[in-house]
């Protein structure tokens, strides 16, 4: 990197930095935390440890510096999603898109975090993580197995994802960097 491109964002982080809050839940094993590890710039892992309770990571994009919060997708975890939805600038709710069984389920607890009025105007960004896999659902098929058309009166997007191969992880940051802000 030259120096006028380091001084330039330097300056732009210091003067007109901007930072958010994102939430990142999903059932256990969609690969969220390896996600955020990838979005953070470290490397990909694919024996990474199930998240008990959270993690906290921070990533930096231009200006914007965006704290995620993944919270573990076990059941136990799953009542305090909502809790750490609130007042965040964007939610983002992985799914493993190679696991059809699981989609019932994700789509029972996506709808019911939803239902929470606490959380009404928060954009959505579902995540289809895994899209690197033969056996993987599309992104439209994601959409009608997460009954994602039904989910009126908030901004939602839905991407095809992959943290080991870093497929569409640009769209997601500049998605995120369009909505650092509103709320």
């Amino acid at each position: 990197m030259g120096l006028f491109t380091w001084l330039w964002d330097w300056l732009l982080y210091l003067f007109w930095s901007t930072e958010m809050d994102v939430t990142i839940v999903g059932l256990q094993n969609a690969g969220k935390t390896s996600l955020v590890r990838v979005l953070a710039g470290q490397e990909f892992t694919v024996d990474s440890v199930p998240t008990v309770a959270f993690n906290k990571k921070e990533v930096k994009k231009g200006h914007v510096s965006i704290r995620c919060w993944d919270l573990g997708g076990q059941v136990k975890f799953r009542t305090m999603w909502e809790r750490y939805c609130r007042d965040v600038n964007a939610i983002i709710f992985v799914v493993d898109a190679s696991d059809r069984d699981a989609m019932s389920v994700a789509k029972d607890e996506l709808h019911s975090l939803l239902e929470h009025e606490t959380l009404n105007t928060i954009p959505l960004l579902v995540l289809a993580n895994k899209s690197d896999l033969k056996e993987k659902l599309s992104v439209d098929e994601i959409i009608d197995a997460l009954d994602l058309k039904k989910i009126v009166h908030r901004e939602i997007s839905c991407y095809g994802v992959s943290a080991k191969e870093e497929t569409n992880l640009e769209a997601v940051l500049q998605w995120l960097v369009a909505r650092s802000g509103k709320h």
